[in-house]
C-alpha cells in the first residue's frame, strides 16, 4: 500500500489549520502544520511535504508572498518544485487578486504567482479535497 501523501498547513489561524488538519487527516493524508513562513520553512527541510497549503494574509502582512518567492527561488529543485495551494480570504476582504479572471495582455489567467492553484476561503471540504487531489494526480504523470 502506497504512503499517504503528506501535506503542510501553514496557517497562522490556529482554528482554521485545526480544522484543515481534520478534514485532511479524515480524508488520508499525512499532515503537518506551521503557524509561521519561519517554522513552514523549517518543515519543508525535515517533513518533505507533497503539497503546501498556504495562507497568504499572516500578522507580518503578506508573508505567503515571500514565501512562494523564497521557496521557488533560493531551494533546490526538489524543495522548489513542490506544489503550493494558496487558501486565503483576501478575495472577499479586498479588491487584491492574485491573478486576473482572462489574460490582461501581459500575464495570461494564473501567471502573477508560480503555484498550483487558488483557493476562497471559506471553502468546502469537497472543494479542498477535490483540488488537491487534482494537484497530486498531476504531479504523478
Amino acid at each position: 500500500m502506497a504512503e499517504p501523501a503528506k501535506i503542510l498547513v501553514v496557517d497562522d489561524d490556529p482554528d482554521i489549520v485545526e480544522s484543515l488538519r481534520l478534514v485532511l487527516q479524515s480524508a488520508g493524508y499525512d499532515v503537518d502544520t506551521a503557524l509561521t513562513t519561519q517554522e513552514a520553512f523549517a518543515k519543508v527541510d525535515s517533513y518533505r511535504p507533497d503539497l503546501i497549503l498556504l495562507d497568504i494574509m499572516m500578522p507580518d502582512g503578506t508573508e505567503g508572498f515571500h514565501f512562494v518567492w523564497k521557496l521557488r527561488n533560493q531551494y533546490p529543485e526538489e524543495e522548489a518544485n513542490i506544489p503550493i495551494l494558496v487558501l486565503s480570504a483576501i478575495h472577499h476582504t479586498t479588491q487584491l487578486r492574485f491573478y486576473p479572471e482572462q489574460s490582461d495582455g501581459t500575464y495570461q489567467p494564473g501567471e502573477f504567482l508560480p503555484v498550483q492553484g487558488f483557493i476562497d476561503k471559506p471553502v468546502e471540504p469537497s472543494v479542498l479535497l477535490g483540488a488537491i487531489k487534482e494537484v497530486l494526480a498531476s504531479r504523478e504523470k
